[in-house]
């Protein structure tokens, strides 16, 4: 897994690319971000030739967001490379949170 921020000097936006590598998402069909940014509802991924997932967000800058990788709905991985792990407050989890 990884992620990459990148703040655009025109606007007060951030491109974060979310991806989940090949081995992460080995012997699963599709991988899913929710977050605090989409209402927590999946979106799908886009799988690479390479086998990993991979999705770009245009987030406001200044922002806290909380999210989580889930695959086939139905096991949720937490981002390492995320700025810290916040427990959720709706079941016995830890999210990841992104700074922007």
């Amino acid at each position: 897994m990884s992620l990459k921020k990148q703040f655009l000097k025109s606007k007060p936006i951030c491109k974060v690319t979310f991806r989940v590598s090949a081995s992460e998402a080995e012997g699963h069909k599709k991988a899913y971000l929710v977050g605090s940014f989409n209402k927590w509802k999946p979106e799908l991924m886009k799988k690479l030739k390479d086998g990993s997932y991979k999705l770009v967000k245009d987030l406001e800058a200044n922002q806290e967001y909380t999210f989580r990788y889930t695959l086939d709905k139905k096991v949720w991985i937490n981002e390492k490379e995320a700025d810290r792990q916040d427990q959720s407050e709706f079941m016995d989890a830890k999210n990841s949170v992104i700074v922007v």
